[in-house]
């Protein structure tokens, strides 16, 4: 088979396959979010860029005539393209809708000179929030960065090509491809229709087996920061606590200077200092510490404190400081047999699955929808949710710690279906992901829990050690989480569970299966959850369920696909749940927050309507039944006063 997993030629890579090399990415470096500080100054590059996709019949006419060497608008026809956004719905083109290659994004922009001078001069970094899915990225001609994946951030030291360059001018030139392969994370295949008579000549389509689109783009934030020539490039922070003291453990890394000095201080919402450290490695005490606590789980949830971290080095006879502000939420958690416990205490997810996903911006990040998310979630009364089927944008995950939104973190291993997806390839793919994403949310105290895939063939032999293997290695990584991935698969066949702290199950009663019979829920269902818990003794999360509905469709009795039959699919899961959870249930997620778009096809008009809102972020009647239930159980179990409604907290 070919790199595109099909026999003979494909038209999608270039001739060197560069999609199949090792990226060239920051390595083992640290990954800490780019900030505004005394030391630190920030460009935002959004806006519009010149875009260009390669229509040639190979894809590969940008990398013949090396697009890259000059100004994008030289090399033939741009249009705008908005960043970030994804680029499939924002022209009336067909085939940009479904286009699969490489496509060629440029920006120019001017540095401030003070950015290009001094002694030593500043550090130039370029960094780019995520891009979808291969990225390649030249400076002035220049190649920096290569990077894999679609969902996590990257970036490039430039200063050695700017501060070289004649004048302040600095040319981003971005190549992206979209083609996903059977190795690459989520997976996918390109299939060409050989078949003369029904299709054109080099026809192929895309497969995957996942039920999203594939939307593609530069989707988040790309911006340019500066550091001093020597800067704090990590910081780790891992924290425990009893009733009146909490201990904030650190490791701080420094590079470019091996005569420097740190100092710390951890400072309250108030800016008191509470806690004050030096040294790369060691411990701050925290006497009557408030603790990070999730959304209606206590009077003030999310509550951050900010770790200052200053370091003092010298470089060529210069004295240069670096200054880095940490946001740091003082929370522990733990795992018994029947209880997913935050800070000692008994927690119980009553949220949602999402998707990064809207009208016309496709998976772009947008301000504006992310707010009204958080608010229609405090609205629900929502705790929780899982980042289906990939990690979100940082500004998301920034949100979730300081509204106390609890999460699990979830890496893009979705549509792991087939035994090829399971090899060494795949594997070492993976294992390098899991890093790059415990990098970019180790600090976290939102993230509760990281789930390393969703719904994979884990029946399939090689499963078992494809998942021992990706959960240790991020057990590794980070010991301070349980670990997890969400199944579909029967508790008597799944290879992979007996190496995860806690059950996800995926389950869809009287929709996928025995569709229309409501009456079968409460024992299929029953069955289900006993079955997983006697097996493995671990509390068990329900981690998807429910139902499509067309909005405005009603039907009484309730037939599928109208408003009702949502609204009765939940209430029978619920009462299934009220049971179970006062043993061993944990937590209950409904599939999904709000519609989305998927691959067209004969069950999906316009995309997936499993949401209680509207794709517009209008409720369906399902909203309702969950904002009264997901209430309830807050009430049941918060320790504020009765009083709350599920009016006094909407925003």
């Amino acid at each position: 088979a070919g790199p595109c997993g099909v026999s003979g030629p494909c038209p999608l890579l270039l001739p060197l396959l560069l999609l199949f090399l090792p990226a060239l990415a920051a390595g083992a470096a640290g990954m800490l979010q780019p900030r505004d500080t005394p030391s630190r100054e920030r460009k935002e590059l959004g806006g519009l860029w010149s875009f260009r996709a390669d229509l040639s019949p190979g894809r590969d006419a940008g990398f013949t005539h090396r697009w890259y060497r000059r100004p994008l608008r030289q090399t033939g026809p741009v249009i705008d393209m908005p960043v970030p956004a994804s680029f499939n719905d924002i022209t009336q083109d067909p085939s940009l809708e479904n286009y699969i290659g490489w496509v060629w994004y440029e920006k120019e922009v001017l540095l401030p000179l003070r950015w290009l001078q001094g002694d030593p001069a500043p550090r130039v970094v370029l960094r780019f929030g995520s891009a979808h899915y291969y990225s390649i990225v030249w400076v002035n001609g220049v190649q920096v960065v290569e990077h894999e994946g679609g969902h996590l951030p990257f970036e490039a030291d430039i200063s050695s090509v700017v501060q070289s360059s004649p004048g302040a001018l600095c040319r981003i030139t971005v190549a992206l491809n979209n083609t996903l392969t059977p190795h690459t994370l989520p997976p996918g295949s390109i299939q060409y229709m050989a078949d003369k008579v029904r299709y054109p000549r080099n026809y192929f389509v895309q497969n995957t087996k996942f039920d999203f689109f594939n939307y593609a783009g530069i989707h988040r934030p790309v911006v340019l920061y500066t550091t001093p020539a020597a800067y704090i490039d990590d910081i780790t922070v891992t924290t425990t606590s009893s009733d009146s003291i909490a201990t904030v453990q650190y490791q701080v890394a420094v590079v470019g200077s091996t005569a420097s000095s740190l100092s710390l201080s951890l400072r309250d919402q108030e800016g008191k200092v509470v806690a004050t450290g030096d040294g790369a490695v060691g411990e701050l005490k925290v006497l009557n510490p408030n603790l990070w606590w999730p959304y209606l789980m206590h009077e003030n949830p999310g509550y951050l404190y900010s770790l200052e971290v200053r370091m003092q080095a010298q470089l060529g006879g210069a004295l240069l400081e670096d200054v880095y502000t940490l946001p740091v939420g003082i929370r522990t958690v733990h795992v018994t047999s029947t209880q997913f416990l935050i800070n000692g205490k008994p927690f119980y997810f009553h949220g949602v699955n999402k998707h990064e996903d809207a009208d016309i911006r496709g998976k772009g990040l947008d301000w504006a929808l992310i707010v009204k998310d958080f608010n229609l979630l405090r609205w629900l009364g929502a705790n929780s949710f899982r980042t289906s089927h990939y990690p979100y944008a940082e500004e998301i995950m920034d949100l979730c710690d300081a509204h106390g939104i609890v999460v699990i973190d979830e890496s893009p291993g979705v549509g792991i279906r087939l035994p090829e997806n399971f090899g060494n390839r795949s594997l070492q793919h993976h294992l390098a992901v899991m890093e790059e994403l415990v990098q970019r949310d180790k600090n976290r105290p939102s993230v509760v829990m990281w789930s390393v895939a969703n719904e994979p063939a884990s029946e399939l032999p090689p499963a078992a050690h494809y998942f021992k293997t990706v959960i240790a290695h991020t057990k590794a990584l980070d010991p301070s989480r349980p670990v997890t991935f969400v199944t579909e698969a029967s508790n008597a066949l799944d290879l992979g569970a007996p190496y995860v702290d806690v059950i996800c199950v995926n389950s869809y009663f009287s929709w996928y299966h025995d569709s229309g019979h409501l009456e079968v829920i409460p024992l299929q269902l029953t069955a289900q959850f006993e079955n997983w818990y006697r097996s493995y003794q671990k509390p068990i999360i329900q981690s998807e369920y429910g139902a499509d509905s067309v909005p405005g469709l009603h039907s009484d009795p309730p037939l599928m696909f109208s408003e009702e039959y949502q609204q009765a699919l939940l209430r029978e899961y619920h009462a299934v749940f009220d049971k179970k959870r006062k043993e061993y249930v944990v937590g209950e997620l409904i599939w999904n927050f709000a519609d989305f778009m998927t691959n067209q096809g004969t069950t999906r008009v316009l995309g997936n309507k499993k949401g209680i809102f509207t794709r517009q972020r209008q409720p369906k009647a399902a909203a309702f039944v969950l904002r009264d239930r997901y209430w309830k159980i807050a009430n049941e179990s918060s320790c504020l006063p009765p009083v709350i409604t599920s009016h006094s907290l909407f925003l």
